[in-house]
């Protein structure tokens, strides 16, 4: 429980942590943002880093100033990471397959894979360039993508397009409202409203699923 009360208290209030990180190693935070970034997007079992937030948090900050980053070079290194993520996780799931989502795994549970199968088949290849913008699901599209033997040429454009509109679109708002007074008071209530938008219409899709399904019997 304490881990999950330390990442809620990092995402919800991570410009302060992203301060706090970049006080402290400086320029080293370009590669911190880059391992975090690919971390997500990479791994199947991280759906829980922050990656909207981060991107709007670490926009804001290098509005204000004093930070001694650049929003082009920031910008540069998270779209290869958010590509590059995706390309490993899309292999993992070319080799690993859909075995490893179980319905006692707490992570890797079976019903995120339906759900994302699900989205493949009412998207198509889209869905990879949709999913950037949905928790949980931009971490197991890829892998699904994987699983499905997507065409990797195909795959790589729709990842490509996807990770730099998702790392453009945050970063770069983050970037021009960060000097805004009610943006800078009222960034956890931002973050909120930015999780409920993105995650409301994937709970709404699992509770239809599971209607269809009492239906069905």
């Amino acid at each position: 429980m304490e881990i999950i009360k330390s990442i809620i208290d990092f995402i919800l209030h991570i410009d302060i942590h992203l301060s706090e990180i970049i006080k402290e190693y400086q320029v080293w935070t370009y590669l911190i943002l880059f391992i975090i970034i690919f971390a997500e997007t990479g791994f199947v079992v991280t759906p829980f880093l922050p990656g909207d937030s981060l991107l709007l948090a670490a926009g804001a900050l290098i509005a204000v100033g004093n930070t001694g980053l650049s929003i082009y070079i920031l910008a540069i290194l998270l779209i290869i990471a958010a590509v590059a993520g995706n390309i490993v996780n899309y292999e993992m799931g070319r080799v690993l397959g859909a075995k490893v989502f179980k319905p006692e795994n707490r992570i890797l549970k079976l019903e995120y894979y339906i759900q994302t199968q699900e989205f493949f088949d009412k998207h198509g290849a889209r869905a990879i360039i949709i999913g950037r913008f949905l928790p949980i699901l931009r971490t197991i599209v890829p892998f699904v993508a994987g699983i499905g033997k997507l065409e990797r040429t195909r795959y790589n454009s729709y990842n490509f397009i996807g990770g730099t509109v998702w790392i453009l679109s945050f970063l770069f708002a983050g970037y021009f409202l960060g000097n805004f007074p009610f943006f800078k008071k009222n960034f956890s209530l931002i973050i909120l409203g930015i999780i409920a938008f993105t995650i409301i219409p994937a709970i709404y899709a699992v509770v239809q699923n599971r209607m269809n399904k009492r239906k069905t019997k």
